[in-house]
């Protein structure tokens, strides 16, 4: 016969575990579908995001700039050095045929002084320092042998004064090389934040961006304040006709620049060169530390790490290349975190 006993009912405590797990799915999936909405940041969000990478960007940028200037100048010490080892190695081939036509001539006088013979074919340092072999040898023949030697031992600094600076110089390239992609990393982070805004929310924020490069290009208020120097205010007008030239970071002009991008090159039209970078141009002439003081003309170091750098205009504005996706304008003084002026 078959059983007939009853199902066996479900405990009350595995009741009550099953009813408080599928209360706890509704609760999470409630409050996930509740979280997504504010996930995506808001238009302010992004924006303070992306000046803050504009920011690390300008950071890296200068650093980029620094190393690019150096790699510069070791291209140009290593290609003199280079110059001269090669001019050094003529005036020793002139020297070594002055001793061969020496040697031509005692030949057909009656045979070659064998310590004559002995260094056309060797180094003559192992017979300038042996005192038997020079007695050998006429004082004209002796000098010639000096000379050698010298040059020598100068052809000898300078390559391995070269060999060092090559070395330096594929340290920079790397370094540059890692500055380059830092920035790029940042400029593409900020651009991922912007891509991620509605459209309307990207024609809010181009609008604001051009009222601000709009209004800078008008006719602003810079006041009476008086040059710092005649060049101070030649760099200064020189920076002014190019109000309105986009902000590309490691360019120096003439139709876009960074920030010490746009101070070097002013400067190089005023006749003055100052070096490329935002902390270099900070030590270029004398600290001026109150705003009061400030000159139409003097540079204005801006943040802690001095990575900013721009003219100071008169009445409390700056004239910059600010950040990414800006152009050259005034802006006011106290929209950065202002440092010290520089008087070059």
């Amino acid at each position: 016969m078959a059983s007939h006993r009853r199902p066996k009912q479900p405990s009350r405590t595995r009741v009550t575990v099953l009813t408080t797990a599928a209360a706890a799915a509704v609760a999470l999936g409630s409050q996930a579908a509740n979280a997504a909405p504010s996930e995506k940041p808001s238009k302010d969000e992004v924006k303070a995001k992306v000046d803050k990478l504009y920011e690390e960007a300008e950071q890296a940028t200068e650093k980029y700039n620094g190393a690019k200037e150096k790699q510069e100048k070791l291209q140009k010490e290593i290609s003199t050095i280079q110059d001269n080892v090669a001019r050094g190695q003529e005036e020793v081939n002139e020297l070594r045929e002055g001793l061969g036509a020496m040697a031509s001539a005692q030949y057909r006088s009656g045979g070659i002084d064998p310590s004559l013979q002995l260094f056309l074919s060797a180094d003559p340092d192992d017979y300038l320092d042996k005192a038997s072999t020079l007695d050998q040898l006429s004082a004209q023949q002796v000098e010639a042998l000096k000379k050698i030697q010298e040059k020598q031992r100068e052809l000898a600094q300078e390559r391995a004064e070269a060999s060092g600076k090559l070395k330096d110089l594929a340290a920079t390239r790397t370094e540059l090389g890692k500055k380059k992609s830092e920035v790029q990393g940042k400029l593409a982070e900020a651009q991922k934040l912007l891509n991620s805004l509605t459209a309307a929310e990207k024609a809010a924020l181009a609008a604001e961006e051009q009222r601000a490069s709009r209004s800078s290009e008008a006719r602003v208020d810079l006041g009476n304040t008086g040059a710092a120097s005649g060049r101070a205010m030649a760099a200064f007008q020189a920076a002014q006709s190019k109000i309105g030239s986009p902000y590309v970071y490691g360019a120096s002009g003439p139709s876009s620049f960074d920030c010490s991008g746009l101070t070097s090159w002013a400067f190089a039209q005023a006749g003055v060169g100052i070096p490329r970078t935002s902390q270099a141009q900070a030590s270029a002439g004398t600290r001026i530390y109150s705003q009061a003081d400030l000159k139409v003309g003097d540079l204005v170091i801006f943040y802690g790490d001095l990575h900013h750098v721009g003219f100071y205009a008169g009445n409390g504005q700056v004239l910059h290349a600010p950040r990414p996706g800006t152009v050259v304008r005034y802006e006011s003084i106290n929209n950065m975190p202002y440092q010290f002026g520089v008087r070059i």
